[in-house]
């Protein structure tokens, strides 16, 4: 599945998710440019990881909830690699757990923020390189969250739900361009997120110690996002668009 001649920018790319995403792309050809906010050295040693591969790669450091800031790292991505054919939005943070009656405004708007308006401002900034290349690749790294919408996650559940309402109304308006966008939702992974999220709502100190309850006896692994992601943008999944696939052993 060779990504040669290619080139990624991946939002939040420097570790969990996004990094395994980025050295999957940089092992099937891209080149990669990362994006991070907080983490520059998590995100360095992604960068050198992928160049010890052979790959081109650079990290940009910007809040992806704010145009401008998007708007100056599209620039130099465009300067130092001159196109953009894949933008993965892998951004995101996780909300508080809390009850509608007891949500800060503050946390709704910066979950939507991160999740929903800066995926749209780097769709958005990346769409007029894109569209000049022979195939463009969009996708939107969701969540498993979409299917049960629980209680106690207003801000997430809606900043997600968002994210996938615009990546399917791109997918129609971006198909004349020859650009693909897609929809990969994980279910719980094992990362940073992941962990403090069992710990908060579960007490649990070791994630492994959940692997038996797991869909085939492991909790997932961010590898296991990264090659749905690499699939999806490969010419194996040429005839794909406007899906959402739900990355999560089949449910629990």
């Amino acid at each position: 599945m060779t990504l040669s001649g290619r080139v990624a920018l991946i939002s939040g790319g420097g570790r969990g998710i996004g990094r395994a995403i980025a050295l999957a792309l940089a092992r099937d050809g891209a080149d990669v440019a990362i994006n991070y906010r907080r983490g520059e050295e998590s995100a360095r040693a992604t960068a050198a990881e992928i160049e010890s591969l052979g790959r081109k790669s650079r990290v940009y450091q910007a809040d992806v909830a704010d145009f401008e800031q998007d708007r100056a790292m599209v620039e130099a991505v465009l300067a130092d690699f001159g196109k953009v054919d894949i933008l993965v939005n892998n951004a995101g943070i996780a909300s508080r757990g809390s009850l509608v009656a007891d949500t800060a405004p503050e946390e709704l708007q910066r979950v939507l923020g991160i999740h929903a308006l800066g995926a749209f401002y780097l769709s958005k900034l990346v769409l007029p390189s894109m569209r000049q290349q022979p195939r463009g690749d969009i996708i939107f790294v969701s969540s498993a969250a979409t299917e049960n919408l629980s209680a106690g996650g207003a801000p997430y559940n809606m900043a997600k739900a968002a994210m996938e309402a615009l990546a399917r109304t791109l997918a129609k308006e971006e198909r004349p361009h020859n650009i693909r966008v897609n929809v990969v939702a994980p279910g719980l992974v094992e990362t940073e997120m992941g962990r403090r999220l069992v710990k908060a709502t579960g007490g649990v100190d070791d994630m492994r110690k959940l692997d038996p309850l797991m869909p085939f006896g492991r909790v997932m692994q961010p590898e296991d996002v990264a090659e749905t992601v690499a699939f999806l943008v490969s010419d194996r999944a040429r005839y794909i668009t406007g899906q959402v696939i739900y990355v999560h052993g089949g449910g629990q």
